[in-house]
């Protein structure tokens, strides 16, 4: 049966599900992020925290920031996002005429300076304006809420057996709090996470991609929303890699979507053949339109991914572009990271 949704956001959060190999699913969105944003809208209006007519305030790459924009206009609150050099114009119209306020940041081929600015304009903005509440998607857990309710349909559509989910860890919100919904129906889930070579989230700040893109996949700044504790295994592929997979993703199955489910779908291959025991359920957090020009224009330099296979390390100091994967086994980040490392890891 056909619904019809009351608002936009109960169309666009709504997935869809693709087979892509026998035990390989891809759950699609629109963009996922309205999990995320509907979620701890509707907790901190149930708290009390914040109220009608009251301005959120964050940073954001993109999708989370149109995903706040829409919870904002279905719950009448204003919204002001401090834009990454990496929001394109079609998401900063979109923001604009859902009536959000928009910062962008100077343009900049250094992602780490980028969101230290976009911290600091944040916390400027506060100083200014102190009835502003700062969603602080990166480190406040209200953030996990949203996504028990895509646990549950993914429990419905799904067969019962072993399963794994294999994701881009960015904000940490989306794969943690998926995993932590269906865990408390089965503790044996898998998570599989995703990097890219130069975030600081799993320890490989020290490579430089220069085409890498950081955003919704890795971070340059530590986030706390990541539980490190929550991943079963992570793989870190480089820009080439992601956009290969991301390529042949489109050419394959005909699925337009965004270099981090490009990404997770070449790490789900990998595990896949591994454990062909489990349903492999790869997140595709958006579509590919924002990537139209860094890399479905670049086709033709796309590699092909059934040739591609990760170098399989056991520590941080044996990460080996252009793909390493390593067994994390629910391990706190300070248990496997250099103390030289873990001062570096703090939230600024």
């Amino acid at each position: 049966m056909i619904a019809v949704h009351e608002h936009i956001t109960d169309a666009v959060k709504t997935p869809s599900l693709i087979r892509l190999s026998p035990n390989v699913v891809l759950v699609r969105f629109e963009t996922l992020k309205v999990y995320a944003a509907l979620g701890a809208v509707r907790a901190l209006l149930a708290a009390g925290t914040v109220r009608r007519g009251q301005t959120l305030v964050d940073s954001s790459s993109g999708i989370y920031a149109l995903a706040l924009a829409m919870a904002c206009h279905r719950y009448g609150l204003r919204c002001h996002i401090v834009a990454s050099t990496t929001v394109d114009a079609t998401i900063r119209a979109q923001l604009e005429v859902l009536g959000a306020t928009v910062d962008r940041m100077p343009p900049s081929d250094d992602l780490r300076l980028d969101q230290r600015r976009r911290v600091a304009r944040v916390r400027e903005l506060l100083e200014r304006h102190p009835d502003m509440h700062w969603m602080r998607q990166y480190h406040d857990p209200v953030h996990y809420l949203g996504y028990a309710e895509l646990a549950d349909l993914v429990r419905e559509a799904l067969d019962p057996g072993p399963l794994a989910v294999v994701g881009s860890v960015g904000t940490g919100s989306s794969t943690g709090g998926l995993v932590r919904a269906l865990r408390e129906h089965d503790p044996a889930v898998r998570l599989v996470g995703v990097q890219p070579f130069g975030s600081v989230t799993f320890g490989s700040e020290r490579f430089v991609d220069p085409d890498s893109i950081i955003a919704g996949i890795g971070s340059a700044i530590p986030f706390d929303n990541v539980r490190h504790d929550l991943y079963d295994r992570v793989h870190w592929l480089d820009f080439r890699h992601a956009m290969s997979a991301t390529v042949a993703l489109l050419r394959d199955h005909a699925v337009f979507a965004g270099l981090s489910t490009g990404a997770a779908d070449l790490a789900a291959g990998w595990e896949s053949a591994r454990h062909p025991d489990h349903t492999h359920l790869v997140i595709g957090a958006d579509t590919g339109h924002r990537y139209t020009e860094r890399v479905f224009a670049r086709h033709r330099e796309a590699l092909d991914p059934a040739g591609l296979a990760p170098v399989e390390i056991e520590a941080l100091d044996e990460l080996t572009p252009p793909w390493s994967v390593m067994d994390w086994r629910r391990r706190a980040y300070g248990a496997l990271v250099p103390a030289q490392l873990r001062r570096k890891h703090r939230v600024p």
